[in-house]
């Protein structure tokens, strides 16, 4: 079995935020790999592994950084496949706010769709429809969790139904 999708991070801390992304591909039976690499610390390696990520399979690359965060876009500037940024709030970030324009802020030609602070689950749920375009299972699965969604909203509003309130009517 080949991976998928690739999940890149740039330090081993920020595993905690990325293995949101891992569990999420596991549920959807997606195989994946996990890599750190660091576009500051090891930017030959980061440029080696993104211009040949393509020709071993992968179709999805979902890469998280903190701080100055510029991994996601400089695999994006290295390959043709998409790019998933997650910006990691970092115990030396802005509140995260350094990491969100440093990925969001790519210039015209490489683009990297950017999730949420912390949005690794997100993303991997972003790769996961990238790739049901052309693999039906998959998608028939993409569209048991979305329901599942609505059935947990569902379920909420069920249980609120029975808290008692003096006002409540």
């Amino acid at each position: 079995m080949n991976p998928q999708v690739s999940i890149i991070m740039g330090s081993l801390s920020d595993m905690p935020v990325m293995e949101e992304a891992a569990r999420f591909l596991d549920q959807m039976e997606i195989p994946f790999e996990m890599n750190v690499l660091s576009a500051h610390r090891t930017p030959g390696r980061v440029a080696l592994y993104a211009a040949e990520v393509s020709q071993r399979g992968i179709k999805v690359i979902i890469a998280g950084a903190g701080g100055a965060a510029h991994l996601p876009g400089v695999i994006a500037a290295y390959t043709p496949l998409p790019v998933i940024g997650v910006p990691i709030q970092s115990s030396k970030s802005l509140a995260g706010l350094d990491s969100i324009l440093s990925i969001l802020q790519m210039p015209s030609g490489i683009p990297v769709a950017t999730m949420a602070l912390d949005g690794a689950r997100n993303a991997a749920i972003f790769a996961a429809r990238i790739l049901a375009l052309s693999d039906h299972e998959l998608g028939k699965r993409m569209q048991d969790f979305q329901l599942s969604l609505g059935r947990k909203v569902e379920e909420a509003n069920d249980s609120v139904k029975d808290i008692k309130y003096r006002f409540k009517i």
